[in-house]
């Protein structure tokens, strides 16, 4: 469970909420396609764990290599993003996000997240159901935009259909 280490005052509510529509368009725009917009989300060095999702796509019979899904910098995070993603269609859901604002810059997060991917044909499965969670670090840049700075996911549970 996270702590807050810096009081919930007016301002940091304010970085809080702004956080949680940051994580909100990180799940409209993946579902959507919208790179373009995505550039927004992440900042230029953010760092993508999904090592421990690899592995359990490459358990189901898909075509992933098990060891890669650590993937630094905004243009290869974008780029293996929309390569993941050809030919699915996808419903991302988070919930109850926990915001933990560090400093004026800096905040951490978990959000219990939900998703359904429907696989493109002829994959060894039709659809994946998951559940977990998304541990997340932000940092405001300059413009003060909060952007996600890592995010690694973990899974709970995959349903595979």
């Amino acid at each position: 469970m996270m702590s807050t280490t810096v009081p919930m005052t007016e301002r940091n509510l304010a970085h809080a909420e702004a956080i949680r529509m940051l994580k909100a368009r990180y799940f409209r725009n993946m579902d959507q396609r919208d790179w373009e917009a995505m550039i927004d989300v992440f900042v230029d060095d953010a760092v993508m764990d999904m090592r421990s999702e690899m592995a359990a796509l490459a358990h189901a019979g898909l075509a992933v290599d098990p060891q890669a899904g650590l993937i630094e910098g905004q243009p290869a995070i974008l780029q293996a993003m929309s390569s993941a993603l050809v030919g699915t269609i996808t419903v991302h859901h988070g919930h109850m996000g926990e915001i933990d604002i560090l400093s004026d810059n800096e905040a951490g997060g978990i959000w219990p997240m939900r998703d359904v991917i429907l696989m493109p044909e002829g994959s060894p499965v039709r659809q994946l159901r998951g559940y977990g969670h998304y541990h997340e670090r932000y940092r405001r840049v300059a413009e003060g935009e909060w952007r996600i700075a890592h995010l690694r996911l973990s899974r709970l549970l995959i349903e595979w259909i």
